[in-house]
C-alpha cells in the first residue's frame, strides 16, 4: 500500500515556476512507477509525466519529473508556465504506462493556476 501527499501548487503568472512535490509512505516506494497527471475543470484527466524521462509533448522542455527515493518523494519541475497549465495536478504510484488506469495510488491534488 502506498499513500500520496502533493504539495507545491499555487497562483502563478505566466511564465513562471513551480516545483510540485508528491511525498509518498509506505517501504515499497521504490518498486512503483510514478508519474504525474492533471485534469482542468471539465476535462479528462491527462498525463503530464513519468519516471522514464516520458512526457506529454504539451510540456516537453518545460517539465521535469525526478525522484528521491531515499525521501520516498517524486518532484515535478515545471517552467514558462502557461494559463493552458492550468489544472490540479496528481501524483500517483503503479506500473509504468502514460496511461491513468495502470496507475493504482493517487493522492488528493495540488492546484496550479496560470494567470495571464
Amino acid at each position: 500500500q502506498v499513500q500520496l501527499v502533493e504539495s507545491g501548487g499555487g497562483l502563478v503568472q505566466a511564465g513562471g515556476s513551480l516545483r510540485l512535490s508528491c511525498a509518498a509512505s509506505g517501504r515499497t516506494f521504490s518498486s512503483y512507477a510514478m508519474g504525474w497527471f492533471r485534469q482542468a475543470p471539465g476535462k479528462e484527466r491527462e498525463f503530464v509525466a513519468t519516471i522514464g524521462t516520458h512526457y506529454a509533448d504539451s510540456v516537453k522542455g518545460r517539465f521535469t519529473i525526478s525522484r528521491d527515493n531515499a525521501k520516498n518523494t517524486v518532484y515535478l519541475q515545471i517552467a514558462s508556465l502557461k494559463p493552458e497549465d492550468t489544472a490540479a495536478y496528481y501524483c500517483a504510484a503503479g506500473s509504468y504506462s502514460t496511461t491513468s488506469k495502470s496507475y493504482n495510488y493517487w493522492g488528493q491534488g495540488t492546484q496550479v493556476t496560470v494567470s495571464s
